[in-house]
C-alpha cells in the first residue's frame, strides 16, 4: 500500500463502518476489512479501478466525490476517507462538508503545494514542479486545487473543522518531526494527513 494509505490505516478503530472515497483498485478497503474488521465501502470515478476493485470481491461503486456524496445519509459511516484525491475535485469545501455529515470523522491526506523542493523548483527554475508526489506534467495533471499544510489548517478553522490529529510525512512514510509547527511541517512535509470532525 501507498505509504499514505498505511497511515490512515493507523487511524481507523477495529469493526468501524468506513467509506474511502477514490479507492482506486480498493488496497486500502481490502486491508481495513482483514486487518481491521472494518465494513469497508469505496467509490471510484476510474472505471477501469473500480471494476478491478469488484472483481476482488470489494464493495466499490463507480462514482465521483462531487457528485455523489449527496445521496448518502447522516452519519451513516464513522470515518470517511480521502486520500490525495482533494487537490484533484472540483468542490474541495463542499466535498469536505458531505464527508463530515455523512460520517463521524474525515481523514484526509493530500500532497503538499508548500514542501520546499516544490517552492525550490518553482522559484529557480520558473516552471510548474515535478517531484516523487507531483510527479506529472501541469497540462496532464488531475490537480486544479493544490494546497499546501498552512491552507488546510486555515480552510479548517474558517469552516469550523475540528482538527483531531494531523502529521506530515514524506514520501517514505516517515512522519515529520514538526509535529508541534504547522510552519516547519509545511516546509518540510511532502504530504499531508488530517482527522477531522465536526464541532
Amino acid at each position: 500500500m501507498r505509504v499514505d494509505l498505511r497511515l490512515i490505516a493507523e487511524m481507523i478503530t477495529p469493526g468501524a463502518r468506513v467509506l474511502d472515497i477514490g479507492c482506486g483498485d480498493g488496497a486500502l478497503l481490502e486491508y481495513l476489512a482483514l486487518a481491521k474488521g472494518a465494513d469497508a465501502r469505496g467509490i471510484e470515478i476510474d472505471m477501469a479501478e473500480a471494476t478491478r476493485a469488484v472483481a476482488a470481491g470489494l464493495a466499490v461503486i463507480h462514482g465521483d466525490a462531487d457528485n455523489d456524496l449527496a445521496f448518502y445519509p447522516d452519519a451513516a459511516f464513522d470515518f470517511v476517507i480521502l486520500s490525495r484525491t482533494l487537490q484533484a475535485v472540483e468542490k474541495p469545501r463542499e466535498v469536505l462538508r458531505q464527508m463530515l455529515r455523512i460520517g463521524q470523522h474525515a481523514i484526509v491526506s493530500f500532497p503538499n503545494f508548500g514542501h520546499w523542493a516544490v517552492r525550490w523548483q518553482l522559484a529557480w527554475t520558473g516552471r510548474m514542479p515535478m517531484t516523487n508526489t507531483w510527479n506529472r506534467g501541469w497540462y496532464e495533471t488531475p490537480n486544479i486545487h493544490p494546497c499546501t499544510i498552512r491552507d488546510f489548517f486555515e480552510l479548517c478553522e474558517r469552516d469550523g473543522f475540528v482538527v483531531e490529529e494531523w502529521l506530515a510525512a514524506d514520501d517514505d512514510g516517515l512522519k515529520s518531526p514538526w509535529r508541534r509547527s504547522a510552519w516547519l511541517a509545511n516546509l518540510f512535509g511532502e504530504q499531508a494527513l488530517f482527522k477531522l470532525r465536526r464541532k
